[in-house]
């Protein structure tokens, strides 16, 4: 079946389709067609897959170059989950070895949009213990800056899971670049947070760094709308009705540490001070 047997999508991505590979297993074919912006191909993607698991297969799967983000991203919002690496797998254009990345769908996992999918989501293209990354923005009247997110209400501090390979400065620059649209310099390490399991979340290593006092920052950020809803200044008290238990626990030893006018980097476990690292 193709992108023109099914109407709606036949203005959007001619040439993508699905063909049966095996018994009760559809694969997806034609995904350099999809369209350049993500919400269309993935609401090709999501058409495609829905009609091959409503024909009856039990398995629906593709396989792209384990280098191209964009179409890993759009096949990861439709619940298809990274299977593994195929090792020099087809020939690039000059002849080199390259390597694919399988990416599948069940028709009993849970559908897209949903906690347990995207539990699933998570514990299929996530090391188990993360490292995550985090940066401290004040505007220099006692006010820092958080993050209102699109898949949560808990607001945040900025920053996200470090990629593999890629240092935590490198990682915590990354973020900033995507969700706001800026570059900061990444400053000292102000803190290493353990993190207990929480939620969706297994136990994590959470990192926290100074990136400057920028009182005009609110109104330069250009946000990635995927993710945030809006930046919000506030206290410390106003913080407290709109982060999770955990990081409230956290900005408050942060700023007890910031009080004591010491600049040593400190060591907490859930928020709490356990030290300061040598």
């Amino acid at each position: 079946m193709t992108s023109d047997e099914v109407p709606e999508l036949a203005h959007l991505a001619e040439g993508a389709s699905w063909v049966e590979v095996a018994p009760g297993v559809a694969a997806l074919t034609g995904l350099a067609h999809l369209p350049s912006e993500e919400a269309a191909a993935i609401e090709v993607v999501a058409a495609l897959v829905d009609a091959a698991l409503a024909d009856g297969h039990r398995r629906v799967e593709a396989e792209i170059d384990a280098d191209d983000t964009p179409t890993r991203r759009v096949l990861q919002r439709c619940a298809l989950r990274p299977e593994g690496t195929g090792r020099a797998r087809r020939l690039d254009e000059h002849g080199i070895p390259a390597d694919t990345r399988v990416f599948a769908r069940l028709a009993d996992d849970p559908p897209p949009g949903t906690r347990p999918a995207f539990l699933a989501m998570l514990d299929a293209t996530l090391p188990l213990k993360r490292l995550i990354v985090q940066g401290l923005v004040r505007d220099g009247q006692g006010r820092l800056l958080l993050c209102e997110l699109t898949y949560k209400k808990d607001w945040d501090l900025v920053g996200g899971v470090a990629d593999p390979a890629e240092s935590p400065v490198e990682s915590l620059a990354r973020e900033v670049r995507e969700e706001w649209g800026i570059e900061l310099p990444v400053g000292d390490l102000v803190a290493v947070n353990w993190l207990p399991p929480y939620r969706q979340w297994r136990d994590a290593l959470l990192l926290v760094f100074d990136l400057g006092t920028h009182p005009d920052l609110a109104e330069r950020v250009v946000l990635q709308r995927s993710e945030l809803a809006a930046v919000h200044w506030v206290t410390l008290a106003e913080a407290a009705d709109r982060v999770a238990p955990y990081v409230q626990r956290l900005l408050h030893t942060l700023r007890e540490h910031e009080v004591s006018g010491s600049t040593e980097t400190i060591f907490c476990q859930d928020g709490v001070l356990r030290g300061v690292l040598p």
